[in-house]
C-alpha cells in the first residue's frame, strides 16, 4: 500500500507545476508513510472490523468518483460530497463505540427478561 501511495504522489508532482512546493511534500509524505505504516498495520490486525469499514470507504469514494465524471453537477447540487463524508465520520463514530463496548469483559444483559429453564424451547 505505500508503494501505491507513493506513486500517488509522484504523479502529484508530475501533475503540478510548482515544483518547489511539491518536492518537499513529497519529501514529508514519503517519511509521514513509512513511519506511520507499521502502528496503522497492527491496528487494522487488532480490529479487522475496520478492513470492511476501509473496503466501503473505498467504495463510496470510487462511486462518488463516478458519477463526478458523468456529470459534476449532480455532486455539488446535491452535495453528495457532504452526505458520503458525513456517512463515513458516523460508522467511523459507531465502530469505534463497538470496540469499547466489545472490550468489557461481560456481556449485556436485560432486565426483566424471562428465562427459560432448562430444557424448554423458545
Amino acid at each position: 500500500d505505500i508503494v501505491f501511495s507513493l506513486d500517488s504522489v509522484i504523479t502529484a508532482v508530475g501533475i503540478s507545476g510548482n515544483l518547489w512546493v511539491m518536492v518537499p511534500a513529497v519529501l514529508i509524505a514519503a517519511v509521514v508513510m513509512l513511519v506511520f505504516s507499521g502502528p496503522i498495520a497492527r491496528f487494522v490486525e487488532r480490529h479487522p472490523t475496520f478492513k470492511i469499514l476501509a473496503l466501503a470507504f473505498l467504495i463510496l469514494i470510487g462511486a462518488l468518483l463516478v458519477i463526478e465524471g458523468w456529470n459534476p453537477e449532480v455532486v455539488h447540487n446535491y452535495h453528495l460530497r457532504n452526505y458520503i463524508y458525513f456517512a463515513m465520520a458516523f460508522s467511523v463514530i459507531i465502530e469505534l463505540i463497538n470496540m469499547r463496548l466489545r472490550k468489557t469483559e461481560q456481556p449485556v444483559h436485560l432486565h426483566n427478561q424471562p428465562t427459560l429453564a432448562e430444557g424448554e424451547r423458545a
